[in-house]
Formats: structure tokens, C-alpha cells, sequence
């Protein structure tokens, strides 16, 4: 049976902020710190926004595209995300009413850092294959945390992407995914942390980078590709530089990563910087194209998969829904005092 992407969406807060404006409010150079990250601008979340209402806003663009699918009839939804805004009430739920497909499904909170989207698609997948459910919803979606003044605070951001994964009317095959994965603690948050804390340069090396080409590497080899069969290639993107980069280490062609990098005008969505990157893509593909895929969680673990986009896609409705190329259209940029209180770090008496 062939299973993979039947449809998708995708959405990014409007509002921005740009490094040197928070490097302002720091006396650092933000300028400077945003040019070496490859980071630009990030996006914020409104005061009214988290991860429930930004995959409930790709949910929605998704069903949108495929007006033919009955939402009874989506058996799984997974939510991959390290921001839920309830330490105990699921995120998936609230997603999962907001589309009508309750209440015969199965649905989960995933969290496993920023790739806990892509977890979502090889849940879904899996089950689809084996006959359990029809249809299963993954995304990804954050409203990243960086404690005021860390190096975070440059590159957390907020968006996401949700996926319909199916065997019917399929616009990209799914043709083979697999994970590397091991103990490697570059990055956490203990309960009741307000932000996370990190190993600094230690979170490239060996964490990203070892992960990263290690499951890619595994990748090609299963499927005896080189990086010259793909059209695109989208990696984890926590800054411009760090995905450039691998892409070197495996290969990869500037040209190749160009579509899906979103980073440096959006800045790092945690768990929705893949699923951002794949619908970017998607927006732009044409039938026969292959794309690979490597996210990358801390803890740490690399999803890698290698898709192809069907004939289908020529039918598909994507223009019922923005692309992302739209939802990046005119943004509103804030200072740092309107983005703190955006944030929740600022709280106004008696509220």
C-alpha cells in the first residue's frame, strides 16, 4: 500500500521582531548576532495565540484543500510540540474538535523537542499501512521559549504545520522513513521551568550535526540515492547556518535547501520548522520531484524521509488555503517591550 501526504496547511504568526531590537534592550550587538545565526527577523505569537489556535489554524487550511474527506473518517491526530499550553490537557483534543473529526479517533500530545512533528508522521503512517485507521492528522507547531537575554532569545519563535496522511489521492509518497536516535542531553526543561537551558556549542556538535548526517547517511543508504536524485532537501533549522551546513556535510546543493529554509525570516519554530520547510516545499513542487527530509529533536534524534510527489498534486486544491509564501506576507513588526508582553514575560496588575 502506498501511504503518504493526501494534504497540508500551515501557519505563522504575523507579528515580527528583529534581532538588533532585542540586542537593543541587551547592549549587544543584534544586529551582529542575527547576520552569524542567519536569522533576520522571528516571528511572534499574538497575546491570543499558542499552539493550540496555530494548529488549529493549519488543521483547518488543510481540511480546506481536500473538501472530499470526511473529518469522521481521520482516525488518529497527534500534535508534536515542546510549548502545549497545558502541562495536563491535551492539545490534540482541542485540535481535533475544532476540525470535527471526534470523537472515534485516537489522539496524543507528542513532545520530543523539535521533532516531534515528524514523530507524528510516522505514527500516522504506520498505522494508515497497517490498516488501523483511513486517515491520521500530524503536526508540528511551537511558540518557542528563550529565556530574556540567552542566545535562544535571537531564534525562538512561533508556526506550524499540520499534515493529512493517507493512502488515497496521495499528493507525495512517503517511500521510506527511519530515525537515528541516542542519549545526547544538549537541551531541556525541568518541570516548572519557565525556559530551557542548553549546552551551548555542544548542541551542534555532536548533538545536531552528528544526528543529522548519521540518519541521512542511513537514509541513502537504504534507499541507494545520492543526494543528487532529490529536487529538495529540507533539514532542521534552528538558524540559517546550521542547515547550510549539513547540507555540505551530506552533499546537498545550496539550491536544493533554498525553498523550504525559512529560518531566516521566521526564525527557529522548534517543532514546526520541518513541517514548515515540507509545506514550503509543496507549495512549489511539481509531479516526479523527491524530497529529503532530516529533522532533528534534542535529546537527541533525527526523522529522516525520503518522499515523491504523484501526479496527484496537479488536482490538488492547494489554493483553497494560503501558502506559506502568503502567511509570510505583510508582517507587523513590534518593539521589545510589546513583545515581552506578547510573550506573558511582562503581566499587567491584577492579570
Amino acid at each position: 500500500m502506498d501511504v503518504g501526504i493526501v494534504s497540508y496547511g500551515a501557519y505563522i504568526p504575523r507579528y515580527r521582531i528583529k534581532p538588533e531590537e532585542i540586542g537593543r534592550m541587551w547592549g549587544v550587538d543584534g544586529k551582529g548576532m542575527g547576520k552569524g545565526l542567519m536569522i533576520f527577523q522571528k516571528s511572534v505569537p499574538g497575546i491570543d495565540e499558542d499552539v493550540i489556535t496555530i494548529s488549529t489554524e493549519a488543521a483547518r487550511y488543510m481540511m480546506a484543500r481536500v473538501p472530499w474527506v470526511n473529518p469522521k473518517e481521520i482516525g488518529a491526530l497527534y500534535v508534536g510540540s515542546e510549548s502545549h499550553p497545558y502541562a495536563v490537557k491535551p492539545t490534540a483534543t482541542i485540535v481535533s474538535e475544532a476540525i470535527e473529526a471526534t470523537p472515534a479517533l485516537t489522539a496524543a500530545d507528542l513532545e520530543f523537542a523539535c521533532k516531534a512533528g515528524t514523530a507524528g508522521m510516522q505514527a500516522c503512517m504506520g498505522m494508515v499501512a497497517s490498516n488501523m485507521i483511513k486517515y491520521g492528522v500530524a503536526i508540528g507547531a511551537d511558540t518557542a521559549q528563550g529565556a530574556p537575554g540567552d542566545a535562544l532569545e535571537f531564534s525562538a519563535s512561533a508556526g506550524g504545520a499540520a499534515f493529512l496522511i493517507g493512502s488515497e489521492k496521495i499528493i507525495a509518497k512517503i517511500n521510506k522513513t527511519l530515525s537515528f536516535t541516542t542519549d545526547t542531553p544538549d537541551f531541556w526543561r525541568r518541570e516548572g521551568q519557565p525556559y530551557p537551558l542548553h549546552g551551548g556549542r555542544f548542541t551542534g556538535d555532536p548533538a545536531y550535526f552528528k544526528h543529522i548526517t548519521s540518519a541521512g547517511k542511513m537514509l541513502l543508504k537504504e534507499m541507494g540515492t545520492t543526494p543528487k536524485d532529490y529536487k529538495y532537501a529540507i533539514f532542521h533549522q534552528p538558524n540559517g547556518k546550521f542547515p547550510t551546513r549539513v547540507a555540505g556535510m551530506l552533499g546537498f546543493e545550496q539550491e536544493q535547501i533554498d525553498t523550504g529554509l525559512l529560518t531566516p525570516n521566521i526564525g527557529n519554530t522548534y517543532s514546526g520548522a520541518v513541517p514548515l520547510g515540507l509545506a514550503a516545499v509543496l507549495d512549489k513542487a511539481s509531479p516526479g520531484d523527491r524530497i529529503f527530509i532530516t529533522s532533528y529533536g534534542s535529546g537527541a534524534g533525527s526523522d529522516a524521509f525520503d518522499i515523491t510527489v504523484t501526479d496527484e498534486i496537479k488536482n490538488y486544491q492547494k489554493n483553497n488555503a494560503p501558502t506559506v509564501e502568503k502567511v509570510m506576507e505583510n508582517p507587523v513588526y513590534v518593539d521589545y517591550g510589546l513583545y515581552t508582553k506578547f510573550r506573558g514575560m511582562i503581566v499587567m496588575p491584577g492579570g
